[in-house]
């Protein structure tokens, strides 16, 4: 059970970061919409932006969450043997979430904005900025 609870407060970072990551690209290339029709270079050009405007944040709370996370897995005294498998798949998740927030993410947004491009179906997304 403490496993799955380890689970759930991950999905909760990795979604929460995930989530604020798509917003980063869908601003960068809504500057770009801005300029007038957009071309396959400027929605590369805006996830690279968007990506390198998330990499600091992302990699700080990746390293927060492993700075309070690595104690516990070394800690003997009272309740390390609930709070180990709690932060043992928080720290692997950690790690792979970064790994997929910055790297994966922004190429799934290329696809599926290429897609859109060339079926004429590219928008700005309507957020304020």
């Amino acid at each position: 059970m403490a496993v799955w609870v380890g689970f759930i407060a991950l999905y909760g970072i990795a979604v929460e970061t995930g989530v604020v990551m798509v917003i980063y690209l869908h601003e960068a290339l809504d500057k770009k919409l801005l300029n007038g029709p957009c071309t396959e270079q400027d929605i590369y050009d805006a996830a690279f932006e968007g990506t390198v405007l998330r990499l600091r944040p992302k990699l700080m709370t990746v390293a927060v969450a492993l700075l309070g996370l690595i104690p516990i897995m070394w800690s003997t005294g009272t309740g390390a043997d609930v709070m180990k498998p709690i932060a043992a798949p928080m720290i692997g998740g950690m790690i792979s979430s970064a790994i997929h927030v910055l790297i994966m993410t922004p190429v799934i947004f290329v696809l599926m904005k290429t897609r859109d491009l060339k079926r004429g179906r590219l928008l700005h997304s309507g957020m304020k900025h």
